[in-house]
């Protein structure tokens, strides 16, 4: 597999993943408040598939879209890219280098130099990641509203039926997110991907530094 398909089957992951787990926890809620008030979700088959995959699909695409998980500090800190830039500012025959430079300077090097067998490792580890942060939010967001909900029904409804099924999923849901955050080796692994990066740019110091001047071909001369 090339990094372009590599890369793809990756993304598509990303946005998969995360969408079918919102729309699995949104179909058992709405089944829950559904019960909760005594309606029936005329739903079954071929339309409830066609409806799950849609919603899942959408929320996918919305959650990869927003790049919420790209904004934590651990994915912002120690990026190969700022190695790259701290050290164009290094030199001082080089004009300042800004960030949009030593990005772009980045991904030349990850597709054009650092060897195919780092690649794999790269989507991988950035995959799970994005993954673990995005369901670890879902999480949060629907155990909150199921235990929100299931405090509501048990003071106004005297269904106890209702009130254990919500607090059943509000359990569940809450255990995922503890197990999430109690584990969270998607922050630590994200750093050691940097980490085996920012080493192979030390290591070939003298490819790092002439694609530098490369980039400023006036300022080298």
């Amino acid at each position: 597999m090339n990094h372009s398909s590599s890369f793809g089957a990756y993304e598509t992951v990303r946005i998969l993943v995360p969408g079918y787990y919102f729309a699995t926890l949104l179909m058992c809620l709405t089944w829950a408040m559904a019960e909760a008030f005594g309606r029936h979700v005329n739903l079954e088959g071929l339309q409830l598939l066609l409806i799950f995959m849609g919603v899942g699909l959408i929320a996918g695409l919305t959650l990869y879209a927003k790049e919420s998980t790209k904004r934590r500090k651990a994915f912002q800190e120690n990026q190969p890219s700022l190695y790259l830039k701290t050290k164009g500012r290094a030199m001082p025959d080089l004009p300042m280098m800004e960030e949009a430079d030593a990005r772009q300077l980045y991904f030349y090097i990850l597709n054009n130099h650092i060897p195919p067998v780092f690649h794999g490792k790269i989507f991988f580890f950035g995959t799970i990641y994005h993954i673990m942060i995005q369901i670890r939010r879902t999480s949060l967001w629907f155990a909150v509203l199921a235990t929100l909900s299931a405090v509501a029904f048990s003071v106004s409804s005297p269904d106890g039926q209702v009130v254990n099924t919500l607090s059943l999923l509000a359990s569940i849901v809450w255990l995922i997110y503890l197990l999430n955050v109690r584990y969270n080796k998607a922050d630590r692994k994200m750093q050691e991907n940097y980490r085996d990066q920012i080493y192979w740019l030390e290591m070939n110091d003298d490819l790092v530094e002439s694609l530098l001047r490369k980039q400023h071909p006036s300022a080298s001369r």
